[in-house]
């Protein structure tokens, strides 16, 4: 093990510590996928309209003590998105009729 760490440029304690966690990691995932089983009941039947808040509100109902964030990042997660119901207010509307102005900028100082 020593020498593959080399070859890999990776402390043997690195290695070790991350070994020693598989099993928290692995724990982890299997609650995260139940929680994500959950979440998906929720939002199914809201009838997809739901978003973070109110599954985690509904989560709440039934007693799981979850935070909204921590919802919010396994619905990204898995794909889990509510309905947006309000449009985008457009509050400037370019006039097509008006000529484009020019770039008066030299080209070595535009900023990347």
């Amino acid at each position: 093990m020593k020498r593959l760490c080399e070859v890999l440029g990776l402390n043997r304690s690195s290695y070790y510590k991350w070994r020693a966690g598989r099993e928290a990691r692995g724990a982890r995932q299997r609650a995260d996928k139940r929680l994500a089983a959950r979440i998906r009941v929720v939002h199914a039947d809201s009838g997809g309209a739901y978003g973070s808040p109110r599954v985690t509100a509904e989560l709440r109902e039934t007693g799981l003590q979850v935070n909204e964030k921590h919802v919010a990042r396994r619905m990204r997660t898995f794909s889990i998105t509510g309905i947006h119901l309000r449009r985008r207010i457009h509050t400037t509307v370019p006039d097509p009729a008006t000529a484009q102005v020019p770039d008066r900028v030299p080209a070595g100082l535009h900023r990347s």
